[in-house]
């Protein structure tokens, strides 16, 4: 039997020093084929994020193991781009700079003729020409992550990772990108694996949505195929039957997982012995440092005095 174009095996990853150890993933497995799209909803601190490291190679898991093609992946490589939240330009280049910058590292054996010509191509498909000079500074959040999704997609590799790319965006402009990176999918056939806390988001991109319990110790629940035809259309969706069961059942799981994992936490609180001052003793003159006198200071003296 021929193995998965991604395959992740029992992976686990945990932080903190010894005895105080926090295991973020638990026992994740995953099979991905080629030319699929797979999208992994869950919970903000469930520790989507470092599954997209552990799968880019940027953190290695304590337990398990990630093989892309058969091979383990044990390290970053341009064969997984990865496109981030923050979009992680340079602020000093220009967009053609930004995008160029990954092209030449990747395919140094290429001409610098053909290197522009390749850069000029992503540049093109993602509808910033008209922006090919203009710094980060200068575009707004939707043409910043665009540049991050050319810059990606120009290295040609074998899967992209989008770790919630288009969450800090409008909902105008989040739109609009859905759409670029549903059309760019669908064209070049890429591999990706999409990490979102937005189950619409997913079941509009995806042919399967899988979601991640909350954590600690979150683990990747049942996977659910989206046999919506393409293209999909979002204002036909919220009338599909099949969607509505998709996001019924994605969302449900979710709040089981969460409501799971909630533990009530009894404990004696201390309060700090913090009273007001008691405004009726004697200040000292302007300048002397006091701090207040609690009640619990207070000391009662008996003096006598020879008449």
């Amino acid at each position: 039997m021929r193995p998965a174009f991604l395959e992740v095996q029992s992976v686990s990853k945990a932080y903190g020093a010894n005895g105080s150890r926090t295991e973020v993933l638990r026992d994740i497995n995953l099979s991905i084929e080629e030319g699929e799209f797979v999208a992994i909803v869950g919970y903000s601190g469930a520790g989507k994020t470092t599954l997209m490291s552990i799968l880019a190679g940027l953190l290695q898991p304590d337990a398990g193991e990630v093989k892309l093609e058969g091979q383990p992946v044990r390290s970053p490589g341009p064969d997984r781009g990865l496109v981030f939240q923050n979009y992680s330009l340079l602020p000093w280049l220009n967009v053609f700079e930004n995008v160029k910058l990954a092209v030449d590292e990747v395919f140094p054996a290429k001409s610098e003729a053909e290197r522009v010509a390749h850069t000029e191509e992503f540049v093109e498909m993602v509808n910033l020409t008209a922006a090919h000079d203009k710094k980060p500074s200068e575009l707004s959040g939707g043409m910043r992550q665009r540049v991050s999704v050319a810059r990606t997609l120009a290295m040609h590799p074998k899967i992209l990772l989008c770790d919630e790319p288009l969450s800090a965006l409008d909902a105008l402009t989040r739109a609009n990108l859905q759409d670029e990176i549903a059309r760019l999918s669908a064209t070049h056939k890429q591999t990706v694996v999409l990490i979102t806390n937005d189950p619409d988001e997913a079941i509009l991109l995806a042919d399967r949505v899988i979601p991640l319990t909350a954590g600690p110790n979150a683990t990747l629940g049942p996977s659910f195929r989206v046999d919506i035809a393409r293209p999909r259309d979002r204002r036909a969706l919220n009338h599909d039957p099949q969607f509505k069961q998709i996001r019924r059942e994605v969302i449900e799981f979710l709040l089981r997982s969460r409501k799971h994992r909630q533990a009530s936490v009894t404990r004696k609180l201390v309060l700090p012995e913090i009273e007001p001052e008691d405004l009726s003793v004697h200040r000292p003159k302007i300048g002397a440092r006091r701090r207040p006198i609690r009640r619990s200071e207070v000391q009662r003296e008996e003096i006598q005095i020879d008449p």
